[in-house]
């Protein structure tokens, strides 16, 4: 017979610092959100200030001319050693009061709600640090961004983290407010949100079979966009009414639900990057207006420098989070640089020509040549935005994948859309162009692609289908 035994082993494992999760925060924040963030670290930390180029002195960085000036870390870095087992707690990387994620910023963003829910859930610090890195990874519509199967990929070995760790994070998540949040497609997002109590209480959903074939109309969107009833209820395997009252629920959803917390851009964009004609070509350069120069405050340093008692361990702490805020802004903003001008290389043809030469790109060209990860690229050109001689536009706009065209080669979306636009404004507008003459156009001049994708580059350029054109033409002649 065994005898139970109970025996205390120390073991280590990595964990996702506050440092890198602040790194990769920063990075992900629009200018006026990083100024927002920046506003409430000088309010909380004593240790931090700006620096007005006058006065006191920055306080050097510990290492700073060891490091390679431009030279950017791998996300993969920055994860601390800790030993859970250890009695006085030491090389935990966090604080007693650390719960092992950000704190909520303000309740006025998408992320700042989020955070605050999972500040009060139950999740442990390894969970709760999954969480918020997933919230890190939702676009502006409240989607997730990278499949999980990409994020566990970036993450290094020895996180020893698996698929179903980052399922259970993600489950935790779509369990949050707004309903619908973290889902991967819109066909989740919509199932997500019939689960939610306020869904089941719509007069649609009080029938349970209405309720469930709105959620097997979840599943066929293209046919229900197609507008093919016969299909739908073959496919639902109902009648017209119960299809009818399951199409309405449908369209009382909200298939963004993170919009409620998004600013059209055009409201508020301003330029991260200035491009410019030089000798040596075209040039990416940082704005200067909306970089932050922040410092150490000289006074508290060198008090702490001199007295490194227990009593003063809050300050100490305030210090090394200055030093983290200071460097990762710095990095956040070299990253940018390196992202944009590595997008001015290839994008040459659009600075020297315009829109219709846009060249087909992928983030995985820039994070090859870099040496970064793609998901590093997407949030260092998620919400930045670029003034080049033909407006500000924002760094995602310069990614698009090829179209084919009849020499062999490829035409960004961005050069297609060009095209339209001119097709469009060149129309008669007695007998505007239909979007079968638009693809006829188009293949004149070399691009094949399908009716229905002219379509949607027409719709994602906001002009309106032939026949409103011709109808708002004839109101103008009146």
């Amino acid at each position: 017979m065994s005898r139970a035994s109970l025996e205390l082993r120390h073991s280590q494992h990595l964990a996702l610092t506050p440092q890198l999760q602040q790194s990769i925060r920063l990075l992900q924040l629009s200018t006026l959100d990083l100024e927002a963030e920046l506003s409430q670290a000088l309010a909380d930390n004593p240790l931090l200030e700006r620096d007005d180029g006058a006065g006191q002195e920055a306080a050097p960085e510990p290492g700073a001319q060891e490091r390679e000036a431009g030279s950017e870390p791998d996300e993969r870095e920055g994860y601390a050693e800790s030993l859970p087992a250890s009695g006085s707690g030491q090389g935990s990387g966090h604080d007693e009061d650390d719960p092992g994620f950000p704190e909520a910023s303000q309740p006025d963003t998408l992320r700042g709600h989020l955070l605050g829910q999972l500040a009060v859930t139950r999740a442990g610090p390894r969970d709760a640090a999954l969480t918020a890195l997933l919230i890190d990874e939702l676009d502006e519509n409240g989607f997730l961004a990278s499949p999980l199967e990409e994020i566990l990929g970036w993450l290094p070995d020895d996180f020893e983290a698996d698929i179903d760790e980052l399922r259970a994070a993600l489950t935790l998540l779509q369990s949050f407010d707004p309903p619908g949040i973290g889902a991967r497609d819109v066909a989740e997002c919509l199932l997500l949100q019939l689960r939610h109590p306020d869904a089941q209480r719509l007069p649609e959903a009080a029938d349970p079979q209405v309720l469930a074939a709105a959620r097997k109309l979840c599943a066929h969107l293209p046919l229900l966009a197609a507008g093919n009833p016969a299909r739908l209820r073959e496919a639902l395997g109902c009648d017209d009414a119960v299809l009818r009252a399951a199409h309405a629920l449908i369209v009382r959803l909200d298939p963004r639900p993170g919009r409620a917390w998004t600013v059209p851009a055009a409201d508020y964009a301003v330029p991260d990057v200035i491009v410019r004609r030089t000798r040596r070509g075209w040039q990416a350069s940082l704005n200067t207006a909306v970089m932050p120069r922040l410092r150490i405050n000289n006074l508290y340093a060198q008090v702490l420098a001199n007295q490194r008692s227990a009593s003063h361990a809050a300050l100490q702490s305030q210090l090394q989070q200055a030093r983290w805020m200071i460097r990762n802004v710095e990095q956040r903003f070299d990253t940018i640089l390196r992202v944009a001008q590595a997008i001015v290389e290839r994008q040459e043809d659009f600075f020297s020509q315009g829109p219709a030469a846009m060249r087909p790109l992928i983030l995985k060209d820039i994070a090859g040549e870099l040496g970064l990860h793609e998901s590093t690229i997407s949030r260092a050109t998620t919400q930045k935005f670029m003034l080049t001689p033909y407006g500000t536009l924002e760094l995602k706009r310069f990614f698009g994948a090829g179209v084919a065209t009849e020499a062999g080669g490829a035409a960004s979306a961005t050069a297609v859309q060009a095209l339209i636009r001119e097709m469009v404004a060149a129309e008669n507008g007695a007998a505007p162009l239909s979007d079968n003459q638009l693809m006829q156009q188009l293949a004149e001049r070399g691009i094949v692609i399908a009716r229905r994708t002219v379509a949607k580059y027409r719709e994602a350029l906001r002009i309106a289908p032939a026949t409103v054109r011709k109808a708002q033409a004839q109101a103008q002649a009146r």
